[in-house]
């Protein structure tokens, strides 16, 4: 028995903190500023195991989707990096956000329930940014960072900060449908792509350098494509769940009506071929799916499994794989692989 949930894509609306409205274009022409800040990691986590970058800058002036790669890695008018975390159970438990680099608070705002886009529209118009914070740098330059946790912001107006220091902790505030930390990046008063800089060409790849540090640059340049989340489950998983912390027992009853395996998977993309596959405490297969992408999607929850037939299951440690492939014309396919186990007695 196959179950497949595909969940649309994200379009986490981002507005500027009412205290620090700025213009926003994509690029600024002209040399690289030699006093622009290297920028570190707007928060405490590990890229590709605890965090994932999920969209991009914009930098088509038109209706369409183009990122620094050339790609589409985001939405139309975005402008900023969003760096997500796992789900609301990682955000209750507490990630921080931290200064990409030395600034000084030039804005705040908090109060802003974590609720993303299930609150009332009055709370969040005009407030799309959430709870923030805003950091000026030395020589014209600004970094904002959206969507923090309610009540965690420890920075005042006018506080000196140092790069990594904490100004609070990621949140789900403001427009948004997954908790993360949103990051603009400006130049004044115009907003920069921090994967290109200030370049002389106004498009994807034509920046001069990087603003990231070169310790992060390589993992941030990492394909959004991830299998983020994953976890078996004794009845089909609601999304709402899943990305609330839900579905990840380590055990579960012989006596489960059901065996599945889910997986939330970050920008799979059509004509990428979706695996999963369950094997049994003596190693066997005892089940497998698999299907083709058929659209470009920012998230997706897959799920896949069968019904128990016996009285009981087999007791025991069983192991889930979850396989992402994606074709490549000019060598071999790439693939994303995650691997859960469960243990049923």
């Amino acid at each position: 028995m196959v179950f497949t949930v595909k969940i649309r894509k994200l379009r986490p609306l981002i507005g500027l903190l009412a205290v620090f409205v700025l213009s926003a274009v994509p690029v600024e022409g002209g040399a690289q500023n030699d006093r622009a800040p290297v920028l570190g990691l707007p928060l405490d986590c590990q890229l590709g195991k605890t965090c994932w970058v999920v969209n991009h800058v914009d930098l088509d002036p038109g209706k369409a989707m183009l990122d620094y790669a050339c790609t589409s890695f985001g939405y139309d008018g975005h402008k900023g990096t969003d760096i997500a975390i796992r789900d609301l159970k990682a955000m209750r438990d507490g990630v921080p956000v931290t200064a990409s680099a030395a600034g000084v608070v030039i804005g705040i705002r908090d109060g802003v329930p974590d609720t993303g886009l299930a609150a009332p529209k009055r709370i969040i118009r005009g407030r799309e940014c959430g709870n923030g914070v805003a950091l000026a740098h030395k020589g014209g330059w600004h970094t904002q960072y959206c969507h923090m946790k309610n009540g965690s912001i420890v920075v005042r107006n006018g506080m000196k900060v140092a790069r990594g220091q904490r100004l609070g902790s990621v949140g789900y505030s403001g427009n948004t449908q997954f908790p993360h930390v949103h990051i603009t990046v400006r130049h004044n008063n115009r907003v920069i792509d921090p994967f290109l800089g200030i370049g002389p060409g106004q498009g994807c790849g034509q920046g001069v350098r990087s603003l990231w540090s070169p310790k992060i640059d390589n993992l941030l340049r990492r394909s959004p494509s991830a299998v983020y989340n994953a976890g078996f489950a004794a009845v089909r998983p609601p999304a709402k769940s899943v990305r609330a912390g839900l579905f990840k027992d380590k055990v579960l009853s012989r006596r489960a009506p059901l065996l599945l395996l889910w997986a939330d998977v970050f920008w799979s993309q059509k004509g990428d071929v979706i695996q999963l596959q369950i094997f049994g405490p003596k190693g066997k297969k005892i089940h497998q799916y698999q299907g083709d992408v058929t659209k470009t999607k920012a998230r997706s929850l897959y799920y896949a499994g069968m019904k128990r037939k016996a009285l009981y299951w087999p007791s025991g440690v069983y192991r889930g794989e979850i396989t992402l492939s994606r074709p490549n014309p000019s060598g071999p396919a790439t693939a994303i692989t995650a691997i859960r186990t469960v243990t049923l007695k």
